[in-house]
């Protein structure tokens, strides 16, 4: 029979008594303290500052600070002896709004809140912001800025819930569309009491989730379309070695894009964008933008195909790209660039007359022309396939520009998994071939913590590529569902994010006339009033979204 030990404990639940850690008592504070050394004490008199002698410390002179554990966070500090006892200590107070960077929260940067080898939930992977983008901070307005980028994901918080944009009745879903369909305005009150029970909200809900595709292939992904190859890999194309199967498909494609173009033009399309695997393109009503023409945004854009577009005719212009404090025009005919060509080979040639003046031509070494129209095209060569290559093309050249891309070989990939595949067109209303499609919504409870212990955390998530209508029309439903309080933050299609410039505008138009010859363009007034404002985010875009009382903040 064992004999019984006291402390002992088979489950290991308790650690035995003789088998604790004990501290080391610390010594008597009466104890006199070591003498200093002799050459510290001499410099001492001599009045030489020095710092405090490393061994005092602890030992006699009075109490040592505690060591810093190097494996705690740094919210895990003993609390300091001014802050009043009930005062939460820092790192414990509530997470800040996301309005601060993802670097920034709770003082605390990303790698220490989720150290390596631990991966972040995807709910709290916010879009990652440097300090050189992230350079526009809003005061507060009851607007947000215009913004002409697309996005691939919103993600909303708020402390009230979203089970209103779950589970629609089939009622409610049918009318939705219904109402996208005939364009029908609906205005909902400031606050709603319980949004759960109002059909209302979620048949607007229901309409501000449409948006209308060509091609569609339910087995295919095609937006994005630039960097998308690693997703339509291993996906069935039966197009990819069929050039009669292409020929069909690009046919089909050309009547679907003059059928936008022409809606467009008559202006009951505000805008579309066209997604190709290389660039993207957004075409604008007149009166959008500030715009009293029809504006196209192309990017980004290669050295080849700019050169190719002025071989056509297009006349377009580079507004990131300044000359002399004006804009680089770049509107030349294929005829007029040769001429320019020639003048400027004759005047290399007559810069280097004078060496034969001086009879010296054959000791100095002349370069050839070829290296010197190089290096004044190197330039050009290095803007390729970066922001600050947009493009923008206004007026009838946006024709010129139409049967451009519907002729244009090189639009269409030749291998790889979108070998074939016609450019992707997107628009906010119906047209000629479209599918309608439904960005896709879902709600999301979360328990967070708070200073008196856990909260609920609501969230609504949605994906797909946002347009600005939808973006603008989902935070006019959020600000009456959640009482003018939410959060947001907002994943951008990077590409597109240059599409917020300011272009040059020569005559700004009226707001009365604007809505008067868009009137049926099939958006909301308010989403109209919007989009025809003037861009200022610039290169940059939406990224974080706050509303507190019914006040926007925002931050690009």
């Amino acid at each position: 029979m064992a004999l019984s030990v006291p402390g002992y404990s088979p489950s290991f639940k308790r650690p035995p008594e003789t088998l604790r850690l004990r501290r080391k008592r610390a010594r008597s504070r009466g104890a006199p303290s070591r003498p200093e050394p002799a050459p510290r004490r001499a410099a001492l008199e001599a009045g030489l500052p020095l710092r405090p002698f490393p061994a005092a410390a602890g030992r006699g002179g009075g109490p040592a600070a505690a060591p810093r554990n190097p494996f705690a966070r740094l919210d895990n500090r003993p609390r300091a002896a001014a802050e009043p006892p009930g005062e939460p200590a820092r790192g414990q107070q509530e997470a800040p709004g996301p309005l601060l960077g993802a670097n920034q929260e709770n003082d605390l940067p990303w790698e220490e809140k989720f150290p390596e080898g631990t991966a972040a939930p995807e709910s709290l992977q916010t879009p990652h912001v440097s300090s050189s983008e992230s350079d526009i901070l809003s005061s507060g307005s009851t607007e947000l800025p215009v913004d002409w980028s697309i996005k691939t994901r919103l993600l909303f918080t708020s402390s009230q819930p979203f089970t209103w944009a779950d589970h629609l009745k089939a009622q409610e879903e049918a009318q939705g569309v219904v109402q996208h369909c005939r364009a029908t305005e609906v205005t909902l009150p400031p606050s709603i009491q319980d949004p759960k029970l109002c059909t209302e909200l979620r048949r607007a809900f229901q309409q501000s989730l449409v948006y209308w595709l060509h091609p569609a292939f339910p087995w295919l992904p095609l937006f994005p379309r630039i960097g998308a190859d690693r997703k339509m890999a291993g996906k069935a194309s039966p197009w990819s070695a069929d050039e009669a199967l292409q020929d069909i498909l690009m046919s089909d494609w050309s009547v679907s894009f003059t059928s936008l173009y022409n809606l467009l033009k008559t202006k009951l399309c505000p805008y579309f964008y066209v997604c190709t695997y290389q660039f993207t393109i957004l075409f604008r009503a007149a009166g959008l933008a500030g715009n009293d023409v029809i504006t196209a945004l192309i990017s980004p854009t290669t050295r080849g195909l700019r050169e190719a577009m002025k071989n056509e005719g297009i006349e377009f212009s580079l507004p990131l790209i300044k000359e002399n404090g004006q804009e680089k025009k770049a509107s030349r005919t294929s005829l007029g660039h040769e001429e320019e060509q020639a003048m400027s080979d004759e005047d290399e040639e007559e810069s280097f007359s004078w060496l034969e003046e001086m009879g010296v031509q054959d000791k100095i070494k002349k370069p050839d022309i070829l290296s010197i129209r190089l290096r004044k095209e190197k330039h050009e060569v290095q803007m390729d396939h970066r922001p600050e290559s947009v493009v923008l093309v206004k007026g009838m050249n946006t024709f010129t520009l139409l049967n451009f891309l519907i002729n244009c070989k090189s639009l269409i990939a030749t291998s790889g998994p979108q070998a074939g595949l016609p450019p992707t067109l997107l628009s906010p209303i119906a047209f000629r071939g479209a599918t309608m499609q439904m960005l896709k919504a879902r709600s999301v409870n979360v328990k967070t913590q708070a200073l008196s212990g856990y909260k609920d955390q609501f969230s609504l998530e949605i994906t797909g590529p946002v347009m600005p209508h939808s973006l603008h029309s989902v935070t006019m439903l959020l600000k009456s569902s959640q009482s003018g309080s939410f959060s947001a933050g907002l994943y951008t299609h990077e590409p597109t994010a240059v599409f917020n410039i300011c272009p040059p505008v020569t005559e700004v138009q009226d707001k009365e006339t604007v809505h008067e010859e868009l009137a049926n363009c099939g958006l909301h007034p308010k989403t109209l009033d919007q989009l025809s404002q003037t861009p200022v985010l610039g290169k940059s875009s939406l990224r974080h979204v706050k509303m507190s009382d019914y006040i926007y903040n925002w931050r690009s």
